[in-house]
């Protein structure tokens, strides 16, 4: 019996400090996590990234799909049926070349932004929906900067701004 009651005493400790461990007074001593984990896309899955344009006027930060991979990359928006005022999606490529996309399967109409290796906007181009036309950088690109059509020029985006990700 002595054995039993020690046992049913040190179970008893084990519940009362469990249950001390899930009390409001418990959790509040728990940190937050701090590390800023990224934020991805609820519909594509990519990190989310700001990406900064900066215009004569300002500079104007979008919240930008990181199309890093090959497969992302393949894939862009395609598919998609919207995105907000402030959203995009941004293509970064390794070495400067010779850029061209093209709208297969896709339904947003895009300003297709290209972006030379000093950051500054090369041309923008319409992304016109399901068009297998490319339309290409006017030189070499080092990224891509895709938002909703007439963006740009609402916003006063231009050849020559910067951008920055």
């Amino acid at each position: 019996m002595i054995i039993r009651h020690k046992w049913l005493a040190a179970l008893g400790a084990v519940v009362a400090g469990a249950l001390a461990a899930c009390s409001p007074q418990a959790a509040e001593q728990v940190p937050e996590p701090t590390s800023a984990a990224a934020a991805t896309h609820p519909e594509s899955g990519l990190e989310v990234i700001p990406v900064t344009v900066t215009t004569d006027s300002g500079a104007h930060t979008f919240q930008a799909e990181l199309a890093a991979s090959r497969q992302e990359q393949a894939r862009g928006l395609m598919f998609r049926t919207e995105m907000g005022a402030d959203e995009g999606m941004i293509f970064p490529y390794d070495t400067p070349q010779e850029l061209g996309f093209w709208m297969r399967n896709t339904v947003l109409p895009l300003d297709i932004i290209f972006i030379g290796s000093d950051g500054r906007i090369l041309n923008i181009e319409d992304g016109e929906p399901y068009n297998e036309v490319s339309v290409t950088s006017d030189g070499l690109a080092v990224a891509v900067l895709e938002l909703n059509q007439g963006r740009a020029e609402e916003l006063g985006i231009g050849p020559g701004d910067l951008v920055e990700w």
